[in-house]
């Protein structure tokens, strides 16, 4: 019988972009908080502004470490779940360059002011353009694999990972269409209320199908694997997988209420938002119950730590989302500072500590290499969640404080604060607050960027080889 040889390159190559890029990204956004703070940080450099930078770290946190991240664990998990090596060596590694060449490409157009201004789709139309480009050749190569499979069964990871490649590449076509007006200027064939809707559902299905589907696929093939325990219901991870793609492509417009928008559709929006609650919810009640059984590895087990912090975030972001969309809540929410709490509990709290947990569990296994320093795996973990709780605290404290003193009237009924600088004002203590967690967040990613290189320029270890089987 012929042993099934893995593509394992491609998957180093992901990996090692995704360390690097993650880095990067957590590193702008740390800049970023310390303008918000300390304005003169931007040492008056156009270049550094909030406004140029800002789309550089949500895109460099999105798809170069987000993206580096998922493609990591779908061709690790992809070609063993289907024994099979990829569909073409060649489109892998076309992927993998066009991909980092679009990284680069935002790296150096976003600080040169070249933008489109749709949120998480700033990117100028020639990049949209390779973008296109370069999912479908990593379409192809993935549905590919899937056409000459080895097992009938297609384990419910794999249908996450198609819901995202099949949905992102409509977000990014429909959204993206413009008419060129030069080689850096285009003009969005949408207006008004019109190119407001398509934006959000876009932005927020963004979030759905490239931050949530992909990043529950890597948990349901990952979780299982470190916790060497069957999924709890497979049941109800199909329940989960449906359920979640239905419901969630129908919620963008919740972030659209009290606007232009029909009533009918903001109401939409708002109930599919609070019913997206239950899968979500199951979702992560069956990743926490795969470890019943294999609790007692939290103790000592970091990347069991990771993971269960993951999905305790998951759950606590997805409950919060529905409960923002809910009008009376929303109107004190809304454009405050609660919403980025909000992002970046579920940005850093589930997508960055699932994918800290794969990384680690592969990188061993990839490199057939003990961990440098396993200690710091420990380290980064604490340095981690204390930052993400200090960062999300403050950044509640700060929308509360912004939505009620909004409202705030004097005694004869006029606003109590008009002056928008007086607000701004309350909030510098909670801004400091959040640069403190942030950098916490960055100082464990740049522990695990050490720790990786260390780790692959150290000697192989035979032991560490034998307890880490390549097959899933």
């Amino acid at each position: 019988m012929n042993e099934t040889k893995y593509d394992d390159l491609i998957v180093k190559q992901f990996f090692t972009a995704t360390v690097v890029w993650g880095v990067v990204g957590m590193l702008v956004g740390v800049i970023l908080a310390l303008q918000l703070a300390w304005f003169p940080a931007n040492l008056q450099i156009p270049y550094l502004t909030f406004g140029r930078l800002r789309p550089l770290h949500t895109n460099a946190v999105i798809f170069a470490f987000g993206g580096n991240l998922i493609f990591t664990g779908i061709y690790y998990s992809m070609q063993r779940l289907l024994k099979t090596r990829m569909f073409n060596d060649g489109l892998s590694r076309f992927h993998f360059w066009g991909w980092q060449l679009i990284i680069v490409s935002a790296a150096i157009t976003f600080p040169l002011g070249m933008t489109q201004s749709k949120e998480y789709a700033e990117l100028i139309w020639p990049i949209d353009i390779a973008i296109t480009v370069v999912w479908v050749v990593f379409a192809v190569n993935f549905f590919g694999t899937i056409a000459i499979r080895k097992v009938q069964h297609l384990y419910v990871a794999i249908w996450f990972y198609m819901s995202f490649v099949l949905t992102i590449a409509v977000l990014h076509i429909v959204n993206s269409l413009a008419v060129p007006a030069t080689w850096f200027r285009s003009y969005p064939i949408y207006a008004g209320l019109v190119d407001g809707l398509v934006q959000w559902w876009y932005g927020h299905n963004a979030v759905g199908f490239f931050l949530t589907t992909p990043f529950l696929g890597l948990m349901y093939y990952f979780l299982p694997k470190a916790a060497d325990r069957p999924i709890y219901s497979y049941r109800l991870s199909i329940v989960h997988f449906w359920a979640l793609i239905f419901l969630y492509i129908w919620a963008g417009p919740h972030h659209l209420l009290f606007s232009a928008l029909p009533e009918w559709a903001q109401t939409l929006g708002m109930v599919f938002s609070v019913i997206l609650l239950a899968p979500s919810w199951g979702g992560m009640l069956n990743g926490l119950l795969t470890l019943k059984g294999a609790w007692h590895k939290l103790r000592s087990d970091p990347v069991i730590k990771f993971m269960v912090v993951a999905v305790s975030f998951y759950g606590m972001s997805t409950f919060e989302g529905p409960m923002m969309s809910i009008r009376a809540v929303n109107g004190l929410a809304h454009y405050t500072n609660w919403v980025i709490g909000h992002v970046h509990s579920g940005a850093l709290g589930w997508n960055g500590m699932i994918g800290f947990a794969m990384l680690y569990w592969l990188l061993p296994r990839l490199w057939n290499k003990p961990i440098w320093r396993p200690g710091w795996v420990t380290s980064h973990f604490w340095l981690g969640t204390i930052g993400i709780v200090l960062y999300t605290v403050a950044m509640w404290a700060a929308g509360l404080t912004e939505g009620v003193q909004w409202r705030a009237l004097n005694e004869v009924g006029q606003l109590k604060y008009p002056v928008f600088l007086d607000v701004v004002r309350m909030l510098r203590p909670f801004y400091w607050m959040r640069l403190v967690g942030g950098t916490m967040f960055l100082a464990g990613a740049i522990m695990m960027m050490i720790n990786f290189f260390k780790t692959i320029g150290g000697p192989d270890s035979a032991a560490e080889t034998a307890s880490t089987p390549q097959a899933a």
